[in-house]
C-alpha cells in the first residue's frame, strides 16, 4: 500500500482521549504449544482478515505516541471484538519498528514499544485470531547491491528480538517479514521491478526465515510470510522469486484491483458484476495466483485489499462479495486494507469508525461476509 499519511478521520471524530497515549501495562504471557501443520493447511482455517492500518505502522510523532500520529484513536480490545465478532478471523498488524530502535550495531528495540505491540497483538489472540505481525513502512531495506548488507543486518537483528519477546506464541501468530520492499524513488518501484531487486528481496527473505529458524520457543515452526518485489500482484515481480523448501512459508501478495476502480483516484467509481471487463481483472488476478502459486502447493495470502470511497457504496459492496467468492474459490484469504480514514484528500479505505466502535459501511461489510459463504 502506497504510504498515506494523510489524517485518518472517523465520522465521529470527536474523541478525549486523540492526543493522549496510554499507559502502557505488563504485556499478559501467552504460552502454547505450536500445533506441527503445514502453511498451506493453516490458510485453509483462514476466512477473512482486517487491517489494523495507519496505526502501529504510522510514523509521526515519537515513543508511544506514533500510534495515534495518522489521527486514528488509541487500539483498544473493544475494537478487536467486534471485528472478530462480526466474522473476521484474522488481523494484520502493520508495525513500523524503524523509529524504535537505539542506534548501530544493536539496534535494540524500545521497550515500552514493544510492550504495545505485544499488547495489540494478544487483543487479537485472546479473540482466537490468526495474527500477523509485520514490518512496514522501514526505510532501511531498500533492495539494492550496495545497501543489502545493511539491510540484512538489520532485519535479522530487529527480527531476533521480536522472535525472542513472541517465541512462546502458536501457531496463531505469523511473522511476515517486510511489507512491500521495492526501490522508491526509481522508475522501478511500482513496474514489477528488475534483476537487482528480485535478486535482494530474494536474499533479505532467506535472512529473515533463517533468523527465525534459528531462534527458540516455537518459532523453528512459525508460519512465516514473504513477499514478492512489492508484494506486487503484478506477475512481472514474481519472474525470480524464489519460494524455500520450507512447508510453513506463505507468499504474500497485494492486490487493489481493478485498479482504476479500487485505488487510482482518478479511475472509474463504478464496478458491475454484469460488466465482463469489470470481472475479467478480478478473473484474471485469482486465475494467475492459482496457476503461479496456489495450484503448486505454494501457500498465499492477500495482505491487503480493498477498494477506496469515492461515494460508490453500492459498487463497493458488489465489488467486495464477488473478490472473496473468487479469492475464497481458490482457497486465498483476503485482509482488507482499513486505514481508519472516511474524508479528505487521501485513499479513504476506512471500514470500521474506531471512535465509536461501529461500522460505518455495513453493506461492504457484509459483501465481504457473503462473498466468503
Amino acid at each position: 500500500m502506497v504510504e498515506d499519511t494523510t489524517e485518518s478521520n472517523d465520522i465521529d471524530s470527536e474523541d478525549p482521549f486523540a492526543d493522549e497515549v496510554e499507559k502502557v501495562e505488563e504485556p499478559i504471557l501467552v504460552e502454547g504449544e505450536i500445533e506441527d501443520l503445514s502453511s498451506a493447511e493453516l490458510v485453509k482455517r483462514m476466512k477473512i482478515g482486517w487491517n489494523l492500518g495507519n496505526t502501529l505502522d504510522a510514523t509521526g510523532g515519537s515513543g508511544l505516541a506514533t500510534e495515534t500520529s495518522w489521527g486514528n484513536p488509541i487500539t483498544s480490545k473493544e475494537m478487536i471484538d467486534i471485528i472478530k465478532e462480526t466474522g473476521f478471523n484474522v488481523l494484520r498488524v502493520p508495525t513500523t519498528w524503524e523509529k524504535h530502535l537505539g542506534s548501530e550495531p544493536d539496534y535494540i528495540i524500545d521497550e515500552a514499544w514493544l510492550d504495545r505491540v505485544q499488547e495489540v497483538v494478544n487483543y487479537g489472540i485472546q479473540n482466537d485470531m490468526y495474527v500477523i505481525l509485520n514490518m512496514h513502512h522501514e526505510e532501511w531495506h531498500f533492495p539494492s547491491y550496495d545497501n543489502v548488507e545493511n539491510a540484512k543486518d538489520i532485519l535479522t537483528k530487529v527480527w531476533k528480538q521480536i522472535a525472542y519477546r513472541f517465541e512462546n506464541y502458536d501457531e496463531l501468530l505469523i511473522f511476515e517479514g517486510m511489507n512491500e520492499p521495492r526501490m522508491k524513488g526509481t522508475d522501478f518501484e511500482w513496474n514489477g521491478g528488475n534483476e537487482e531487486g528480485w535478486d535482494v528481496i530474494n536474499q533479505l527473505n532467506t535472512a529473515f526465515i533463517e533468523t527465525i529458524r534459528l531462534s527458540g520457543g516455537n518459532n523453528p515452526k512459525r508460519h512465516l510470510m514473504i513477499p514478492t518485489y512489492a508484494a506486487s500482484s503484478d506477475s512481472r515481480s514474481w519472474q525470480k522469486f524464489e519460494v524455500p523448501e520450507d512447508d510453513k512459508v506463505i507468499v504474500s501478495l497485494h492486490a487493489y484491483t481493478p485498479y482504476n476502480f479500487a485505488l487510482n483516484e482518478q479511475g472509474t467509481d463504478v464496478w458491475s458484476l454484469s460488466n465482463s471487463n469489470d470481472t475479467g481483472e478480478v478473473d484474471r488476478l485469482m486465475n494467475n495466483i492459482d496457476r503461479s502459486f496456489i495450484s503448486k502447493g505454494i501457500p498465499v495470502i492477500l495482505g491487503e485489499f480493498g477498494a477506496r470511497d469515492k461515494n460508490n457504496i453500492e459498487s463497493r459492496a458488489a465489488w467486495a462479495e464477488y473478490y472473496i467468492k473468487k479469492a475464497s474459490e481458490i482457497g486465498l484469504p483476503c485482509i482488507w486494507w482499513d486505514n481508519g480514514a472516511f474524508s479528505g484528500n487521501g485513499e479513504l479505505f476506512g471500514l470500521l469508525a474506531r471512535r465509536r466502535v461501529v461500522w460505518t459501511h455495513v453493506d461492504i461489510v457484509d459483501g465481504l461476509m457473503k462473498g466468503f459463504e
